[in-house]
């Protein structure tokens, strides 16, 4: 006797989006077995009498928006949804066609217990790499060598947040479900994501500039993935991602000399941090580096060494002020006195607000539509990075060519660079009008 093949909704069981588990029923003889879809949907999208998933027109898009805002699900997620009840049916079809040739006795609980079977099958044979965050994870651990432990963070932080999103909707991160739609739902997900500090009760959330790197660093890995010959949803290059600048935040030329001419004989701390930051400040090295520079590295006039984020080699020409500096602890057994990381930047805050470097700097973020603008005292934003921007800025400022800024701070590509260069013309219309005064 042929079985009869049904779906249902459940509608005494709902998740936190609203949708309702769509179950596979399976009758003979008056023996009823259900066996799980792994499919989710709004009442509104099923139609049990045709036993068919609702199209998902304009006009049903608009009512479930103004029921279930923007959790309904794509077009071509519920093709997908109508593809795999179809399977669902041929499967049947084909284990009873089985026991009829074996002429094997047969009952719906047979039946439902080796679909169950094949579905736990599936899941296990499922490869791990088509998840995207377990291919984050296998890119963290091949690469744990050769890079530097800070540049993998940003991979980390994306895995949190694509796992969160997988938890909110219910829908695997898997690479060939990465389209256009995905990351405009993803992209909204991040706009809203909200983390509550238990402890402090601070509530953390994300700026646009923080998202749009987040999305950048995504479709990254897709093509990462796509050379590692994993299938990637092509949909994915249809969505644009905006720019959005962060403020380039640099020492002026009075502001560097103050600071090196200052008196910090009564203050040892201070003024080693204060001559590492200047150190920085006239050769553009990142802390990572300054941190492994030794004497060996140091040969006629010149710094010659690996750069530790890049692994490239890199000749940085002394100066006046970094022959000095290097004068002044020539009897140590490094070059200059380095501490953590933390300390330093915690110092040089400090260091500078002593010097007076407080002029009013605005940094103004994006979340969403809304734009936050927050007023600081320069002192407060200056970090160990400051002295690398104070260097590419400075040297601009001062006619050293594009080229040849980016040869000594080892930039690869002018559109990372590209931003000093126009800092620098806000500066110099700015001199102009204070010299010879504004256009009329």
């Amino acid at each position: 006797m042929e079985a009869t093949l049904r779906f249902e909704l459940r509608l005494d069981t709902v998740n936190k989006n609203g949708e309702h588990p769509l179950i596979f029923i399976i009758r003979i003889a008056g023996q009823r077995r259900k066996v799980s879809t792994g499919i989710k949907l709004f009442p509104e999208l099923w139609e049990n009498q045709s036993q068919q998933i609702v199209s998902l027109t304009q006009r049903v898009k608009m009512l479930l928006s103004k029921t279930y805002g923007e959790n309904i699900p794509t077009k071509s997620k519920l093709i997908q949804y109508q593809d795999q009840m179809s399977a669902l049916i041929s499967e049947v079809r084909s284990i009873e066609s089985r026991f009829i040739f074996e002429k094997t006795p047969y009952s719906a609980d047979m039946i439902a217990e080796e679909i169950k079977l094949k579905q736990k099958q599936a899941t296990k044979k499922e490869n791990p790499p088509s998840i995207v965050y377990d291919f984050i994870d296998q890119y963290i651990e091949e690469h744990k060598h050769i890079r530097e432990k800070g540049s993998l963070s940003v991979y980390k932080s994306l895995k949190k947040h694509l796992t969160n999103y997988q938890n909110h909707t219910r829908i695997k991160v898997r690479f060939d479900q990465i389209d256009y739609n995905f990351l405009q739902g993803f992209q909204r997900f991040l706009i809203d994501w909200e983390e509550v500090n238990e402890n402090t009760k601070r509530v953390s959330t994300l700026n646009n500039t923080t998202i749009s790197k987040q999305l950048r660093t995504l479709k990254t890995f897709l093509s990462y993935a796509k050379k590692k010959g994993i299938e990637v949803n092509p949909g994915h290059k249809d969505f644009s991602i905006k720019e959005y600048k962060m403020e380039v935040i640099a020492l002026t030329q009075s502001e560097l000399d103050l600071l090196f001419e200052l008196n910090l004989q009564n203050n040892k701390r201070l003024d080693q941090v204060r001559d590492v930051f200047c150190f920085s400040c006239v050769t553009g090295f990142r802390y990572s580096d300054l941190e492994q520079l030794h004497r060996g590295h140091i040969k006629n006039d010149e710094i010659r060494l690996t750069v530790k984020k890049t692994k490239k080699p890199l000749i940085v020409p002394l100066n006046r002020y970094s022959k000095t500096i290097l004068e002044k602890y020539r009897n140590l057994a490094s070059p200059i006195p380095m501490i953590s990381n933390q300390k330093f930047n915690k110092y040089v805050k400090e260091l500078c607000k002593l010097a007076g470097i407080d002029d009013p700097i605005e940094i103004i973020r994006y979340k969403g539509a809304t734009k936050q603008s927050t007023i600081y005292k320069k002192h407060e934003i200056i970090s160990a990075h400051t002295g690398r921007k104070t260097f590419a800025t400075l040297s601009l400022e001062k006619g050293i060519p594009a080229e040849t800024v980016m040869k000594i701070t080892g930039h690869a590509d002018y559109k990372s660079f590209q931003r000093y260069v126009k800092v620098t013309e806000e500066r110099k219309r700015n001199e102009m009008q204070k010299a010879w005064g504004a256009p009329v």
